[in-house]
């Protein structure tokens, strides 16, 4: 009977280190593999951020062109208000002068 128990005691102690080994086993193969998927994901994070600041300097430089172009055309517009306000100024003379002509003061 001793021998039994002794067997049968050693043989549990054998099968829970077995399955201990078997389980630091399996962490360490799944913390390898978890290892390699960040670095794929630190990969692609990378290539998407320089992605992002291309994309965000574009962005910024399409801004910057729509706001010189909007300059243009306030600029122009100035330009184009001034011209029509002399041309009403000269076309008052001109209809103060023609009402003079016919006697209308």
């Amino acid at each position: 009977m001793d021998f039994l128990a002794v067997y049968s005691e050693a043989g549990m102690i054998g099968v829970v280190g077995a399955m201990f080994v078997f389980m630091v086993y399996s962490m360490n193969k799944r913390g390898n593999e978890q290892a390699d998927s960040l670095q794929d994901l630190k990969t692609e994070n990378r290539g998407q951020s320089e992605t992002l600041e291309n994309m965000e300097g574009m962005v910024i430089k399409l801004i910057n062109r729509w706001n010189q172009s909007d300059d243009k055309l306030d600029r122009k517009f100035d330009s184009i208000t001034k011209e029509i306000n002399d041309l009403d100024n000269q076309v008052s003379e001109i209809k103060g002068i023609i009402s003079r002509l016919n006697g209308k003061h």
